[in-house]
């Protein structure tokens, strides 16, 4: 079912006589508002026109919340293991090493550790024959290594290395069940070890040379890879993220600038300690190194010889996702989020139009554009459903008060140093903005902030879009652009949830939005995705204690919203200690392809195998109904 059937009138449109677009839909029993030209709604009629049955298009009943070291899922439902951490991507590649002992080279041709986002790629003319890439954001020490503690050797940080980055596997549906192809000429690891072009403002930058690479052009790896996004021209973005805690200095009278210590950079590192064996992570011998990494990196899936490209023109920050739109006129938009307390939310406009007959046409298309930054205003404030307006502030040097006075000599500095570009130009500051998604029914944005521990203190004031202080569950923002134009300047914005315990808590703040009750309440939304229905997924990466705030809300899950109602319902619990991140379907949305990342992450799991003793490692599974119908409908 769509989320509107194509010729039938909605409630609303019944009572109101409203069209189907140019506003932001209502919550579930929220009150939220809706716009038309820029008219006010009244709540009475949003409510009336939103509260009648309940969604018909999630086609399953909410399941329970768990903690078993297992997938649960409706009945009707199947999952299986596609791939898993060391799976050799060739033949005659060396099979995974569970005793730690495997080497650096042997990771580089398997498939890489904790698989995050990822998309799949549907090979032309074919249904049954795709490919997909993956990335595999960083890896766990205690398995990693048979001393399972940190690195003790360079060799231990080109293992830790060789894990990380992006997985390109083909996949295969036979006998109605999609397949990992080991020995395809499509498969490939680009990992921290991986040479890669830099493209856009930035590159040549002074600020990006190293005595390994006096041109600043070419990069020696891509890791932290979190989530990503996928081109209409038929090309993967992955998204550097955490990568400042890659780095630290063996200097201890080591001082850093002030760019430095906005990233997050800190001598001793963070649980990762690259740099006590390898001086490229080292920043008393290699500062311009770290400038090297936070970037999005466009990926051609299709030709395995292909060099990855660092696009500069979309900034530098910890890029969580990509979310891929276009405007009026035909030019690329990419919708970013910085997920860090108090960071902000990012757009990017190209400067010239998509060439959708010529796909070869668009790859250099990211390197020329205007970068923009989110400015929300204080909404009205409502303590269930908060609602309001914001623009976006360009990020060119020259402009805005960007210039020689604010510290930027010039664009590439802008870049370079996106995070304090976007304070001259007093953007709001964020709950952990994580991933973005667009509607592909009605244009909107979805964006979630996942949590902010430090919301209410100093130069984080509660209000407008982060409505709580020491945020511990997170929410789900939603804007819609004027004149539903993505190249428009100004926007609409709601809550489409705000999580919430209401076994523990009692209304809101912590009870959360009236769409969030005990059947379906969890913590620290991440992931999101879209199918082509119109039905929102929502992946959780939260607290998993089950206790305190967290009582009764199990391990990480995934959930179902539908949009226009608001209603949710919790579809999958994954296993023991996992995040429950990346997601992709199927062409004809039978298959729902979802990542487990670090099951066991503090041990208590042995997922997938389940064997005695057996090592937990990340996966993406497989999921299916068993009567072969369109997932979730």
């Amino acid at each position: 079912m769509t989320l509107l059937e194509e010729n039938q009138p909605t409630d609303l449109e019944k009572i109101t006589g409203l069209s189907r677009r140019g506003f932001i839909s209502a919550g579930a029993l929220c009150g939220a508002a809706m716009f038309l030209g820029g008219n006010l709604l009244s709540r009475s009629v949003l409510a009336a026109s939103v509260s009648a049955g309940s969604s018909k298009m999630l086609g399953f009943n909410s399941i329970a919340a768990a903690t078993s070291d297992t997938i649960s899922l409706p009945p009707g439902y199947k999952s299986s293991v596609l791939i898993s951490w060391g799976q050799p991507l060739q033949e005659d590649g060396p099979a995974f090493d569970p005793s730690g002992n495997g080497t650096a080279q042997a990771q580089e041709v398997q498939f890489g550790d904790n698989n995050d986002g990822m998309s799949l790629f549907a090979f032309p003319g074919e249904h049954d024959r795709a490919l997909m890439a993956i990335n595999n954001e960083y890896t766990n020490y205690r398995y990693l290594y048979p001393h399972g503690g940190m690195p003790q050797s360079a060799a231990d940080v080109h293992k830790a290395l060789a894990c990380e980055g992006v997985s390109v596997i083909e996949v295969q549906r036979k006998n109605g069940q999609w397949q990992f192809v080991q020995g395809s000429n499509y498969n490939r690891r680009i990992h921290g070890n991986s040479p890669l072009r830099v493209s856009g403002p930035a590159a040549g930058h002074d600020l990006l040379k190293t005595s390994a690479d006096p041109q600043g052009n070419t990069v020696l790896g891509t890791f932290q890879n979190c989530a990503n996004g996928k081109t209409p021209w038929g090309t993967y973005l992955t998204c550097e993220e955490n990568f400042t805690d890659c780095f630290g200095s063996n200097n201890p009278e080591q001082k850093f600038g002030a760019a430095q210590k906005r990233y997050g950079v800190v001598a001793t590192s963070k649980e990762i300690n690259w740099h006590q064996h390898d001086p490229r992570f080292d920043l008393a011998k290699n500062p311009n190194e770290l400038n090297r990494h936070g970037w999005i990196v466009e990926i051609d899936p299709f030709d395995p010889q292909s060099t990855p490209v660092k696009r500069t023109a979309l900034g530098r920050f910890k890029h969580e996702n990509a979310a891929l739109a276009e405007t009026g006129d035909g030019r690329a938009v990419v919708y970013m989020g910085d997920d860090e307390r108090g960071e902000f939310i990012y757009k990017f406009i190209s400067r010239d139009k998509i060439n959708h007959q010529d796909p070869q046409a668009n790859r250099e298309l990211l390197d020329h554009g205007t970068l923009y930054v989110a400015r929300f205003d204080a909404g009205d404030s409502h303590p269930d459903h908060p609602k309001g307006q914001g623009q976006w502030i360009e990020l060119t040097h020259g402009k805005n008060g960007i210039d020689a006075s604010s510290g930027f000599a010039d664009q590439a500095e802008v870049l370079i140093h996106a995070r304090l570009a976007a304070s001259v130009v007093n953007a709001t500051r964020m709950d952990r903005p994580e991933w973005i998604v667009v509607n592909p029914k009605d244009g909107q944005v979805y964006c979630t902030l996942t949590n902010n521990a430090k919301r209410g203190e100093e130069g984080q004031p509660v209000g407008g879009p982060n409505p709580r202080g020491k945020n511990v569950y997170g929410q789900i923002l939603r804007w819609q652009e004027n004149r539903d134009d993505h190249a428009a300047m100004n926007f609409s914005w709601d809550l489409f949830m705000v999580a919430g315990n209401p076994a523990v808590h009692a209304g809101t703040p912590k009870g959360g939005s009236s769409n969030i009750t005990a059947q379906n309440m969890f913590n620290s939304p991440d992931g999101l995705s879209f199918d082509d229905a119109g039905r929102l997924w929502i992946l959780t990466d939260g607290d998993a204690s089950n206790s305190g705030d967290f009582a009764e809300m199990g391990n990480n899950q995934m959930l179902c919203a539908d949009p226009l109602s608001g209603e949710i319902r919790r579809f999958m619990v994954g296993p023991v200690g996992c995040e429950v991140t990346g997601i992709s379907f199927s062409p004809d949305q039978k298959t729902l392809f979802v990542g487990i990342q670090h099951p066991g992450e503090n041990g208590g799991s042995t997922f997938p195998e389940h064997l005695p003793n057996g090592k937990p490692r990340s996966s993406v599974m497989v999921i299916t109904r068993e009567d072969g119908g369109i997932v979730g409908a």
